[in-house]
């Protein structure tokens, strides 16, 4: 399932779900933009974790679950635990890190 944040929320949905990959984006930023649609396509091809769509910008308090150096960057939440991220505009490396971390 896909979802995009209203609310800067994301700690409760972390929370409230065994694995969440969150991408972290913002309006402008081209590479966040078109990597978003693949995002989607994968939360429709990956039914055991929730996608999120998280604006960094607007959302401070959901960005601090990971660390930011550029956008997009994708975290992915295990457990309430942040196992891994890559800041990447490239849907195949999130595959692989979404791959690396559920084979734990």
């Amino acid at each position: 399932m896909f979802i995009e944040l209203e609310q800067d929320n994301l700690p409760e949905v972390v929370k409230e779900n065994n694995l969440v990959i969150v991408q972290y984006g913002a309006g402008w930023c081209g590479n966040c933009r078109l990597v978003k649609p693949k995002f989607k396509r994968m939360a429709t091809e990956n039914e055991d974790a929730l996608f999120v769509y998280a604006d960094a910008e607007k959302f401070v308090e959901s960005r601090k679950l990971a660390e930011v150096p550029n956008l997009p960057t994708f975290a992915i939440f295990k457990d309430g635990v942040n196992v891994g991220q890559v800041t990447a505009s490239k849907i195949e490396a999130v595959k692989e890190l979404y791959n690396e971390v559920t084979r734990i």
